[in-house]
Parts: structure tokens; sequence; C-alpha cells
């Protein structure tokens, strides 16, 4: 069942993928959470969506979001308190998410700590503004320090739309691809959601995340609307949350 009842209406029962590997609620950290009680009251609705475990993404983008694994888990400490004080029935972990700057390629060249998913797996963005030159280098600089990407949606790099043969090189050098379940709504726009759903036709995708920064993204995941795409995403991609 990819849904269910509630007094009133009908919510989508995430609880199928298991984890949410993508997400921004450390408060104050970046650009999701403001503070505790934001954070609280989305682990909350993402606990009613079925979710047992969380494993947030704060941005690591040295221009704006000077975040260290240091400052990552000692503030995700501090969540983790005010969530057992509410007693809520979620496990919170911690990762980042890295923009492929020059920052994060001096951070890989010298060995210097990194927040995976889980094992080596290491969430990635890059430009959705325009394409960038250095991703595979530092990609590959990744995988020589024996990590593996996952590439946060992808179908969110709408430029890409013209240049798909860059989708098939990503999985060629063994990238995983990780989508936004609000791309399946057409939040992001039209272009979004029809990369979004070539991607699934390719089974390319392995693994789904929220990207959840705010109230507004929570009350869209709420709408049941989303269970035909993600149907159709299990339905062709193998979806490994649960092993996170």
């Amino acid at each position: 069942m990819l849904f269910r009842r509630n007094k009133k209406d009908e919510t989508p029962d995430l609880s199928i993928l298991g984890t949410d590997m993508h997400s921004h609620l450390i408060p104050g950290i970046d650009d999701g959470a403001k503070d505790i009680t934001a954070s609280i009251e989305l682990i909350k609705g993402m606990s009613d969506l079925g979710y047992k475990k969380l494993i947030t993404t704060p941005h690591i983008l040295w221009d704006m979001y000077q975040n260290t694994p240091e400052i990552i888990l000692s503030r995700l400490q501090k969540l983790k308190s005010a969530v057992d004080n509410e007693k809520l029935p979620v496990e919170i972990q911690a990762a980042a998410e890295y923009f492929l700057d020059d920052h994060v390629a001096e951070v890989v060249s010298k060995n210097e700590r990194l927040l995976p998913l889980g094992g080596k797996m290491i969430l990635v963005e890059f430009s959705m503004a325009f394409p960038s030159f250095t991703v595979k280098n530092i990609l590959f600089d990744m995988q020589m320090k024996g990590y593996l990407p996952v590439i946060a949606h992808p179908e969110r790099y709408a430029y890409l739309a013209g240049n798909k043969i860059f989708y098939d090189e990503l999985k060629g050098i063994g990238c995983l691809f990780q989508i936004n379940l609000l791309s399946l709504t057409g939040y992001y726009g039209r272009t979004v959601t029809e990369l979004a759903h070539y991607l699934i036709k390719r089974g390319y995708y392995d693994l789904a995340g929220t990207d959840l920064h705010n109230m507004s993204q929570l009350n869209r995941l709420r709408d049941i609307s989303i269970t035909n795409g993600l149907k159709k995403l299990l339905d062709s991609c193998t979806i490994i949350n649960s092993q996170l």
C-alpha cells in the first residue's frame, strides 16, 4: 500500500522506502529548518508519513554554508536531544550534501573527513544553472579515494534535457542517482518532472529522498497524487533506501 486513510483524507504511506536520506532538518545550519521548533515540526510530519529513520544532509557549499563534519555532528546531537524530549519514534542521523566545487576538491585531495550516507556513499550536487567542466574530475577523485558518489536530484539539472547522454556517462562511471520525491508532483516545474520520468524509464534511480526544507514542501509530500509516480519508480528502479 502506498497510501493510507486518516481521519481527514488519504495521505501517502512512505514507510515503504524505510529511510529518508536527503533533507535539511538541522536548525540554522543552511537553507532548511530555521530553528529547533521548525525542525521538530518537520520531523513530526515525516514520522506521520511513515518514516522511521532520517539521514539529514546539510549543505556544504563553501561560498554560502561553511559546514564541516564537526559542526554538523555537534548540531545533530542537539537535534537528537530535542527529538528524544518529544519522544518521537524516529532515528536521526546526519551526512552532508556536498557541492562539487574547489573546496570539496581540496577536501578530497587532502583525505579530509567526509560524512557518508552509509558505507562510502557520498551525496553530491553541482550547479543547477549551468554545466560544470570539473564535475567528472572531482567524482573520479572521490572514487579513487574509495567513495561512491550519489548524484542528488539529477532531474533538477534542467539544462541536461538537451544533453541526456551526460546521465549515461555518470551511470557509466558508477555513480548512483537519487530522486527528489517532489519531482514526481510537478513541484519544480514541468521539465524536471519530465526528466524524472525519463530517468525512471531508464531504471537509473537507486535512492529516493524528500530534500525537505520547510513546511510548504512537507505539505506537498502529503499530497496523495505522489503515489502514482512513486509506484512507477519502485516498479522500474531498484531503490535501496531500506539498506541504509
